[in-house]
């Protein structure tokens, strides 16, 4: 059962807020850094970079992408590390130890802060003092096919995303996360996620995910059987679309649940084959 996490307090009227938000962004004096990693972003980087423009600092660590994403993020203002490496945690951690600022939001391409959010941070590091926690979570607003999803996974999406630079993200291919933190806060303000830019674009993801995942589980030992196979996506589906009432989206909200337990059948087959023939 998912604990409800309560809304903070104390914080300044929404007024006061898009007035501090209109100040920092203009003087671009949020003091934060902005961590983006980037493979083959060509497409949003430009318009991801501008949108963080309100931080004091961006910074774009790329994994070798083939496209002009690295031009094009310092382009638009970004300072640009190139960091080829297995893993996602790997291009954020190089990117969090090169942060001038104390404090940085990790975001991806496909990821912009919300003006609440950003009204909230310009608050927090301006004359309301220094934070009070240790790390920040927020959530996750996620458009797919031309709606939110307020649903499903989707809608229950939370993530530590604010936090010292001192910290570091745990390397795995897929998912990878945050290392342990007690004294996490809650942010009132969103991130706005549009993960997806069609089926074709999410089923291409769910292939690469699907291979990384698949890996993951290779290298701790574990194998795939006809159980994991069968039970593994007909268990996701049913959380998503049922447990979880991804129903409550309508159509929108079958499609994302069906390529939800065809990415777990994905992701078992691919360990499957591996665990059959030693290679993905």
């Amino acid at each position: 059962m998912t604990t409800p996490i309560a809304a903070p307090t104390n914080l300044p009227s929404e007024t006061d807020l898009d007035l501090i938000a209109a100040r920092s962004i203009a003087s671009r004096s949020v003091r934060v850094t902005v961590v983006v990693p980037t493979l083959d972003e060509s497409a949003q980087i430009a318009e991801a970079v501008r949108a963080a423009a309100w931080a004091d600092e961006v910074i774009v660590v790329d994994g070798g992408s083939s496209d002009e994403t690295a031009k094009l993020a310092a382009e638009a203002g970004a300072d640009v590390i190139v960091v080829p490496g297995p893993t996602i945690a790997d291009q954020r951690n190089a990117g969090i130890a090169a942060a001038r600022n104390e404090w940085v939001l990790a975001l991806d391409a496909d990821e912009r802060a919300s003006p609440e959010l950003r009204a909230e941070l310009a608050a927090m590091f301006g004359a309301a003092g220094p934070p009070t926690h240790a790390a920040y979570r927020m959530k996750f607003r996620n458009f797919y096919l031309g709606r939110e999803l307020h649903h499903g996974p989707w809608g229950r999406d939370w993530h530590v995303r604010l936090f010292t630079r001192d910290r570091r993200y745990v390397s795995h291919r897929v998912h990878e996360h945050l290392e342990a933190i007690d004294n996490v806060g809650t942010l009132h303000g969103t991130i706005i996620h549009y993960p997806y830019r069609d089926i074709a674009h999410h089923v291409a993801k769910i292939v690469k995910y699907a291979r990384w995942g698949a890996d993951d589980l290779y290298a701790q030992g574990r194998r795939a059987g006809l159980w994991q196979l069968a039970a593994r996506p007909a268990w996701r589906f049913a959380r998503d679309y049922v447990a979880y009432s991804g129903w409550r989206d309508g159509t929108v909200g079958f499609v994302a649940a069906a390529l939800g337990a065809f990415a777990a059948f994905l992701k078992y087959a691919f360990l499957f084959t591996r665990g059959r023939s030693g290679n993905p």
